[in-house]
């Protein structure tokens, strides 16, 4: 096991796949005491996400969360100080996307979006900074995209939530840099998570094209930057939108 986040404890939202799910093993093979928070209907893949980290000697349990209700993001941040005593850092990383054309879109599904990634977010960080206001430092990393970065067909839900939550990054940012609160979002670019393994093949090459690296990245590739970012290491960052997606937005 590493040491960047020894002694200390945080969560992780959309914990039970994918990102979320390899960043709560990476940051509990730091060192942290980790929740593992998503949805109810999620529970068994949060609860096997739990079970690696806890096989592998670490300290982790399962949280159900709606990130879009207010009440479950403060309840999952007072469990996390229940639990192990302070609130260390946070990933906002649940996340949902619809692949269709703007004019298409169902106001249904704009909507779910918005709900899930970016009032997620938002609500998310309002109890994480209240309670590291409390505890005098605290890491936050949201979970944005490439999406957040430019546009990408197919997906302007998806993009216009991605381009709010690093605003609120942005803004969190300026207004508690000095109140010890850190707050920074990666970018991540064509990473073979279920969302994206859930896609026709023609799908995911159109994805994957804008990039430099022509290969899908792995989970494990984004929870690296993550865990830095909720480190000591990153002391000095904060309001970054950091892409970790193999060169897509530097241009092709």
């Amino acid at each position: 096991m590493g040491a960047l986040l020894s002694g200390k404890a945080g969560l992780v939202t959309g914990a039970a796949s994918g990102i979320g799910r390899a960043c709560a093993i990476r940051m509990a093979a730091e060192g942290a005491a980790v929740v593992v928070a998503d949805l109810e209907s999620a529970r068994a893949g949060g609860e096997q996400t739990v079970q690696t980290i806890t096989e592998d000697g670490g300290r982790a349990e399962f949280f159900a969360c709606d990130v879009a209700r207010a009440a479950d993001n403060q309840a999952l941040v007072e469990h996390v100080v229940d639990r192990f005593g302070t609130l260390d850092f946070a990933h906002n990383n649940a996340g949902v996307g619809v692949h269709t054309l703007l004019a298409d879109t169902e106001d249904e599904d704009f909507d779910r979006v918005i709900a899930v990634n970016l009032r997620g977010t938002f609500l998310g960080m309002k109890h994480q900074i209240r309670q590291m206001l409390r505890g005098g430092s605290g890491a936050i990393v949201n979970t944005s995209s490439n999406a957040g970065l430019r546009g990408v067909r197919l997906l302007s839900a998806y993009t216009a939530s991605k381009h709010g939550i690093l605003g609120l990054t942005k803004n969190g940012a300026i207004e508690y840099a000095n109140d010890g609160i850190r707050i920074n979002a990666v970018c991540p670019g064509a990473i073979m998570t279920p969302l994206m393994s859930n896609e026709s093949p023609e799908r995911q090459q159109q994805i994957l094209r804008p990039q430099a690296m022509s290969r899908f990245g792995e989970p494990d590739e984004v929870a690296a930057a993550v865990t830095w970012l909720c480190s000591d290491e990153a002391s000095f960052v904060t309001g970054v939108a950091m892409p970790v997606d193999a060169g897509s937005v530097a241009g092709w």
